[in-house]
C-alpha cells in the first residue's frame, strides 16, 4: 500500500511493471550493477532524463587506481585517509583500492578506452590533488563521457535490461514481509515525465543508484538532475543518512556570466597549471605544503578566502606556461568549452570559482551496498561506504561506483531467489489532485533554497548561518508539502520536495557538527576535535536492519 501521504479514492489505470531488480539511476553505479546482473535476472533500468544526462557523463578527470610500478594499494590507502580528516572507514578505504585494479579492467572489458602514452602501450597516468603519486586513469579529459558511452552500448545490447529513460522516482513502495516482522522495499512510485503518469514498477530488489544532492547550492558543477532524490525516498522509507554536512565544492569552476556548470578538471592542477589572484600572484604556497595540488577543501577555502578579502568575483588558473601542443593533447574538452566563451586557455588564464561538486555522506550501507531497508540498496554518491570520510580525494568516486556495483551485485545474486515475488502494489492514484496555474511557487521557492544554502551552508558556516537556514527550510518544507498535496506532480516538484528534505539534513548534520574538520568549516569551532565520529540520523520511522557500515 502506498503512504499516506499519496492515498485518495478512485485509482486511475496507469501502466505497472515486474522485474527481478528495479535500478533506479543511469550513471557509472546503475549501469555497473544492471550489466552484472542481467545474464540471469530481468532488470528495470531507470533514467531521469536520457541515459548519458548524469554527472558520470560531465566527469572529466578519471578513475584512481593503482596502475604503476612505483605506486601501491598501500600508498592509495593512505593517502585517501589523509584527504578524508580522519572519518574515513579503514575498510571501506582498503576494500575499494584493493578492488580498484579490477573494476578497471572490467571497464576496459566493457569497451572503456584510457588513454595511453604515445612512446609505449601503457595507460597514461595523472596525479590530483591529495595523491602522492600518478594514479589517474584517463580519456583525455572526458573520462566519464566515455564510461558512460561504453557502459550504455553494452546496455542496449542486453535484452535483459529494459531501459526506461525520463522516468523520475516519487517514492519507494514498501510491504510488509509475511515469514517476519519486517519491512522490506518491493518498488517504486515513478513518474513518467513524457507522459505526465505515475507507473508502479515492482521488484524483489530496489537499487538506488541517483547521484548526490548538489543542486541545493547556487553553484554547482553537477546537471540539473543531481537533486537528491535516492536519498530523501529512502530517508522516508525509514533509512538513516551520515555525514550530509560534507558537501564538497569543487575549487575550480568556468566563470563566466553564459557557463552554466562547467568546471575545470583537477588534472589542470596536476599537470601543473597555477592559481592566480587577479594581479597574477600565485597565491595557495600560503595555504598548503602541496600548493595547487593540495586536498580540494584546502585549495576551495583558500579560493573563498581569497575572493572575500580581496572583494574579487573569481580567481584564475593558469596553464599558459605549458606548451600549446600538450595542453590541446590533455585537455582538449576544456580548451574548446573555454574557446566557446571566447577564453583562449594556451593564451590567457582561465576565471574560476568553488561551486558545489559532491556529496560525500548519504543512505548509510555496507559493503554490498545494503541499506537499512531490506532488499534496498545504495550504490555510487547517493550512498554513504565511509571511503571518503570528511573530504573525497580526487577520482576515487569513479572507482567507488565500480567497486560497489560489482559487490551489490554479487551480493544480489547469492540471496535473490529467496526473496518472494512482491504482492500487488496499489496503483497511484491522483483522483482529487488539480493541475496548478502557479508553478511560479515552484521556481520562486527552488532559487530561494539554493540562495539560501550557498549563503548560510557553504564553504564557511557559523551556528548562527546555519539556525537561519533551518527556519527557511522548515517553512519551504511546509509550503512544498501542501503544493504536492493539492496539485498534480511534475518533475520540477518532485525534485524541490526531495531536495529540500536533504537540504534540512545538511543543516542538521553541520549544526551538530561542533569543530571544524575536511569540508566542514565552522568559525563558531574552527578547531579539530582530537575524536573523530560520523554525523548520522535516524528517522523517526527508522527500518531498523541494523545494517553496520562496510563490515561483513
Amino acid at each position: 500500500m502506498p503512504p499516506t501521504d499519496f492515498e485518495v479514492p478512485g485509482p486511475q489505470m496507469n501502466k505497472s511493471y515486474n522485474h527481478d531488480v528495479l535500478v533506479i539511476g543511469s550513471g557509472a553505479a546503475g549501469m555497473t550493477v544492471a550489466l552484472q546482473l542481467a545474464d540471469k535476472h530481468r532488470i528495470a533500468l531507470l533514467s531521469k532524463s536520457s541515459i548519458k544526462s548524469g554527472s558520470t557523463w560531465f566527469a572529466q578527470g578519471g578513475i584512481a587506481a593503482v596502475f604503476d610500478n612505483e605506486d601501491s594499494t598501500d600508498a592509495h590507502f593512505q593517502d585517501t585517509l589523509a584527504a578524508g580528516a580522519g572519518l574515513c572507514h579503514e575498510d571501506a578505504v582498503k576494500y575499494t583500492v584493493e578492488n580498484g585494479p579490477e573494476a578497471i579492467h572490467w571497464l576496459i572489458e566493457q569497451g572503456v578506452q584510457f588513454t595511453q602514452n604515445h612512446n609505449n602501450a601503457e595507460y597514461h597516468l595523472t596525479q590530483e590533488g591529495g595523491h602522492s603519486h600518478r594514479r589517474i586513469l584517463h580519456t583525455a579529459d572526458a573520462t566519464g563521457k566515455e564510461v558512460s558511452t561504453s557502459l550504455s552500448d553494452r546496455v542496449a545490447e542486453r535484452s535483459n535490461i529494459e531501459l526506461f529513460e525520463h522516468h523520475v522516482i516519487v517514492d519507494l513502495i514498501t510491504q510488509a514481509d509475511k515469514n517476519s516482522s519486517r519491512i522490506r522495499c518491493t518498488g517504486a512510485y515513478v513518474l513518467d515525465t513524457q507522459s505526465d503518469r505515475v507507473c508502479v514498477f515492482q521488484a524483489k530488489v530496489v537499487i538506488l543508484a541517483t547521484g548526490g544532492a548538489s543542486k541545493a547550492y547556487l553553484y554547482t558543477s553537477n546537471p540539473d538532475g543531481a537533486t537528491g532524490d535516492g536519498i530523501a525516498v529512502a530517508w522516508r522509507r525509514g533509512c538513516r543518512v551520515a555525514n550530509m554536512e560534507f558537501n564538497q565544492f569543487h575549487p575550480t569552476c568556468l566563470y563566466h556570466p553564459n557557463a552554466k556548470a562547467f568546471l575545470m578538471t583537477e588534472a589542470l592542477r596536476g599537470e601543473g597549471a597555477y592559481l592566480r589572484l587577479p594581479d597574477g600572484e600565485r597565491f595557495m604556497t600560503k595555504f598548503h605544503s602541496k600548493a595547487e595540488l593540495a586536498p580540494r577543501d584546502i585549495v576551495a577555502r583558500a579560493i573563498d578566502h581569497e575572493m572575500k578579502r580581496l572583494g574579487s568575483d573569481c580567481v584564475y588558473l593558469d596553464i599558459t606556461h605549458k606548451p600549446a601542443e600538450f595542453i590541446e593533447s590533455h585537455f582538449p574538452t576544456v580548451k574548446a568549452q573555454c574557446l566557446a566563451y571566447g577564453i583562449d586557455i594556451t593564451k590567457e588564464p582561465i576565471p574560476v570559482v568553488p561551486a558545489a561538486h559532491y556529496t560525500c555522506g548519504g543512505i548509510m550501507v555496507n559493503k554490498m551496498g545494503q541499506t537499512d531497508l531490506w532488499n534496498l540498496y545504495a550504490i555510487g554518491e547517493t550512498a554513504f561506504t565511509g571511503l571518503h570520510g570528511a573530504n573525497r580525494m580526487a577520482s576515487n568516486s569513479l572507482v567507488e561506483c565500480v567497486v560497489y556495483g560489482r559487490s551489490a551485485a554479487a551480493a544480489i545474486d547469492q540471496t535473490i531467489e529467496t526473496i518472494p515475488e512482491p504482492e500487488s502494489a496499489r496503483p497511484w492514484d491522483e483522483s482529487r489532485v488539480t493541475h496548478s496555474d502557479e508553478d511560479v511557487v515552484i521556481s520562486h521557492n527552488w532559487d530561494e533554497l539554493r540562495r539560501f544554502m550557498w549563503d548560510y551552508v557553504g564553504i564557511v558556516r557559523t551556528q548562527k548561518r546555519l539556525e537561519r537556514a533551518k527556519h527557511r527550510a522548515e517553512l519551504l518544507q511546509k509550503e512544498i508539502q501542501d503544493y504536492y498535496s493539492n496539485y498534480k506532480i511534475s518533475r520540477d516538484l518532485l525534485e524541490l520536495r526531495n531536495l529540500v528534505l536533504v537540504a534540512e539534513l545538511i543543516i542538521r548534520c553541520a549544526k551538530q557538527r561542533k569543530e571544524s574538520r575536511g569540508l566542514h568549516y565552522t568559525l563558531d569551532y574552527p578547531k579539530t576535535s582530537p575524536i573523530a565520529k560520523d554525523t548520522i540520523m535516524v528517522p523517526i520511522n527508522y527500518a531498523g536492519q541494523n545494517i553496520v557500515v562496510n563490515k561483513d
